[in-house]
């Protein structure tokens, strides 16, 4: 078993995102889990992602605070506390907070291909 205490988190940038901190909790350079990694993202408030289509799948959980998903056809939803989402590969999607509080959002994604 390899545990992770949050206090030893370490940080990363998620390109094109603004206005938020992510924390690696499992994967990468944190365990050797090979399936997916995980990540913990708060977004301020007004923060998020641009719009931008990758070829992974994701899956958010929102812990807190509340989280506006819109896609590329212009769809949106609001998540809410423990509501979650699932987004195809090559679906793209912009992130946001529109509220005046903190956002915490669970991130679960395969690893890239390898280049």
């Amino acid at each position: 078993m390899e545990i992770t205490r949050f206090e030893d988190a370490p940080r990363y940038d998620a390109p094109g995102h603004f206005d938020m901190r992510g924390l690696r909790l499992q994967g990468f350079d944190v365990s050797s889990a090979t399936f997916a990694w995980t990540g913990l993202s708060r977004f301020l408030p007004g923060g998020g992602a641009e719009m931008d289509e990758s070829p992974l799948e994701k899956i958010y959980v929102v812990l807190e605070g509340q989280i506006t998903i819109t896609l590329g056809s212009g769809e949106s939803q609001v998540l809410k506390r423990f509501d979650s989402c699932f987004i195809p590969g090559g679906e793209a999607r912009a992130i946001g907070n529109a509220s005046n509080e903190m956002a915490t959002m669970l991130v679960v994604m395969p690893y890239p291909e390898p280049a």
